[in-house]
């Protein structure tokens, strides 16, 4: 029962940002509101760590630091990893000429940043192993895989609006083919 009011108030709250979602590239999305909500997501998060791991108030304590710490961190390299896979999804349009340069530092970008999380995940587990036990570390990893998963599902339902407009291989092509008969595809600087 518990869960399940989680996740109807996860839902709730994810689907409430939808109007951010229909903003322009160009405006930040870490607005006050967006920032209100992942504070609620993240303190209903860290009850049902709490209860779930069983934590004591040291434990706990020291949880929520190493959230604090490390969730910064991996939030400040998630916008960075979002505006390379921007920019990426921009050289790549069909019909319009990439440029191998801007391909190429959005493509390390990504791949610096995945590195980045990865030792990120790996420090922050470093850390936990300090005061949480292996089967608590695991039920942690566990339920914030969930979450994320969960997150995702959320964030590409309410961008796709479930109606097929775009997903893993980008929108579905124009009726007729595609390209217009006589457009050539354009350089980008």
């Amino acid at each position: 029962m518990m869960t399940r009011m989680w996740w109807v108030l996860m839902l709730a709250a994810v689907v409430s940002l939808g109007p951010l979602a229909a903003q322009e590239p160009t405006v930040p999305q870490d607005t006050a509101e967006a920032a209100q909500l992942r504070q609620q997501i993240e303190q209903r998060f860290h009850q049902i760590v709490r209860q779930r791991l069983a934590l004591s108030d040291d434990q706990d304590a020291k949880l929520r630091a190493t959230q604090e710490r490390f969730g910064a961190q991996r939030r400040d390299l998630m916008r960075d990893q979002a505006d390379h896979r921007q920019g990426l999804d921009r050289q790549m349009q069909p019909g319009v000429a990439a440029n191998p340069d801007s391909v190429q530092v959005h493509l390390q970008g990504i791949q610096r940043n995945q590195e980045r999380l990865l030792r990120l995940q790996q420090d922050e587990d470093r850390e936990m192993a300090g005061y949480l036990t292996p089967v608590q570390r695991a039920q942690y990893q566990m339920l914030r895989d969930r979450l994320a998963t969960r997150l995702s599902e959320l964030r590409r339902q309410r961008q796709g609006g479930g109606r097929g407009g775009g997903g893993m291989l980008g929108p579905r092509p124009r009726a007729g083919g595609g390209m217009r008969p006589q457009q050539r595809p354009r350089r980008r600087p």
